[in-house]
């Protein structure tokens, strides 16, 4: 009896999952196989079959993780105030913050564990966030928009940010100044092209963004619209291929935005 095929998407690719009707033992061997090559197919079947249950699993617990951790602090926020609801958030993503007019950071000890002083701030907004390497996503933002005084942002490292995340970022137009996007793994040039809204700003770190075609060009068009932000991690050439010229307005304003680096530094 010969197995049939299912075809199933798993993003780009395509895996086979081949399923037995039934046990290869309880009747003939199909035409060509020996019984021991039967055998041997019904057992890679059945742990086809484990190892795809177990990646399906692991992909549900993984969501599920991700959505507990960002979920809305609503009940600290109504009892102890916005301030002290988003640096509980904060900390509790293992990242780190410092209030309005402080010097000292708070931030959790190598094992997630920290202290409970930040209570005593109700009344004093955040000013630096570092969520670098969490997992905050576009729900967790929730805990974040209400500090409008917000003025760096680090998100280094953060495999759930995206450009529905960056698109929410227009709440910070008032007041973000630095913003560290790098090594972010899904962002594309249309999250980035929403951070026109930061007007303000005046630094922006965009190194190792791996979906991100031509950074080069993305980094003269993003000074176009923010003149006043100095933008790292990405040189004018960088994704240009030779083969492929810039049109002249292009190349003008590539050589005019490299002669301005030169007298900058």
């Amino acid at each position: 009896m010969a197995a049939s095929m299912l075809m199933r998407s798993r993003g780009s690719g395509w895996t086979c999952l081949s399923v037995a009707r039934r046990l290869f033992s309880s009747g003939p061997a199909p035409a060509g196989l020996s019984k021991l090559q039967s055998n041997f197919l019904l057992y890679l079947c059945q742990r086809f079959h484990d190892v795809e249950q177990l990646v399906a699993w692991s992909s549900r617990l993984k969501g599920w993780v991700v959505q507990r951790k960002n979920r809305y602090y609503g009940y600290t926020q109504r009892q102890y105030g916005e301030n002290v609801a988003t640096a509980f958030y904060i900390l509790s993503m293992r990242g780190a913050f410092r209030f309005a007019g402080q010097s000292e950071w708070f931030r959790p000890d190598s094992r997630g564990k920290f202290s409970w002083d930040f209570v005593n701030f109700r009344d004093v907004p955040l000013e630096e966030a570092d969520l670098s390497r969490t997992l905050i996503n576009y729900a967790g933002l929730d805990n974040l928009v209400c500090q409008r005084g917000l003025r760096t942002l680090s998100l280094q490292g953060c495999p759930e940010v995206d450009d529905c995340f960056l698109s929410r970022l227009h709440v910070f137009k008032d007041s973000l100044e630095e913003l560290n996007l790098s090594h972010c793994p899904r962002i594309t040039v249309g999250g980035l092209a929403a951070l026109h809204h930061l007007r303000r700003l005046r630094r922006l770190d965009l190194s190792f963004l791996p979906r991100v075609q031509n950074p080069g060009l993305v980094r003269i068009l993003l000074e176009e619209v923010l003149p006043h932000c100095h933008i790292t991690g990405v040189e004018y050439s960088q994704g240009l291929q030779p083969e492929h010229k810039m049109d002249p307005v292009t190349e003008e304003t590539a050589r005019v935005q490299a002669h301005r680096e030169t007298l900058a530094h």
